[in-house]
């Protein structure tokens, strides 16, 4: 694989649901904003605010969300106009249309503890193997042909679908019941939109080699943000 893969190691790590670090206020929701919590992750912030991550973050002026902080005031749909939050207080480098929720270099990638109530399939066919580098063994690499038809490994809601981080390729992220998160990078081409709502085993991209040397889906769970091992949960070939 290229260098430029190994941002790979980061996958998403909250890819949408970075955990937030520290203690802080307990606040919630008042007069357009809601105060960060210990616990909170963006996505979960979006979730209950009706709208999408990609909105939340433009509207808080967000591009780099891993080093949003307990106690940071975000503005949320059906807010009043408001400053939106600043590059410093983020952490925030780039552009909103070049990063998202990256996670810091020297995040955990260990498997945590999760539990079973989800059920997933295969999300394409082929040979699959373990991610071997630590950052992202929780991982799975399916290898086959172009344009075999990546699938959603269960029921959710596309919460990502694009090609702005740079060593994923085309990207889905799809967001389930039970604060779990699915990952598929490399793909050819993608066949749902942000926003959309997929059932399990439907056709959502194809495979490809985007963002990486050869023809692979790269698969990933989180649970709360963090890494799951996938294989534990993927049905036994």
């Amino acid at each position: 694989m290229s260098g430029r893969t190994s941002v790979l190691r980061w996958v998403l790590y909250g890819a949408v649901a970075v955990t937030l670090a520290a203690c802080g206020s307990t606040s919630g929701t008042k007069d357009g904003y809601y105060v960060v919590k210990r616990g909170d992750t963006l996505s979960k912030v979006a979730r209950q605010h009706n709208q999408s991550l990609s909105s939340l973050m433009r509207m808080n002026n967000i591009s780099n969300p891993n080093r949003i902080t307990v106690g940071q005031r975000l503005r949320v749909q059906g807010g009043s106009a408001a400053p939106a939050a600043t590059a410093a207080s983020s952490g925030a480098t780039g552009s909103a249309g070049s990063s998202t929720a990256l996670p810091p270099r020297n995040a955990s990638t260990n498997s945590v503890a999760a539990p079973r109530n989800i059920n997933l399939i295969w999300p394409a066919a082929g040979t699959s193997k373990r991610g071997v580098s630590a950052a992202h063994s929780q991982g799975v690499y399916i290898s086959n042909t172009a344009g075999t038809p990546v699938k959603a490994a269960a029921a959710g809601k596309v919460i990502y679908s694009g090609d702005g981080l740079r060593g994923y390729g085309n990207l889905l992220i799809v967001n389930h019941a039970n604060n779990f998160l699915t990952v598929y990078a490399h793909n050819r081409r993608l066949l749902v939109s942000e926003g959309a709502t997929v059932s399990q085993g439907q056709t959502i991209a194809e495979m490809g080699n985007s963002g990486t040397s050869q023809v692979q889906l790269y698969f990933e769970l989180r649970y709360n943000g963090k890494p799951v091992d996938a294989l534990r949960y993927l049905p036994k070939k």
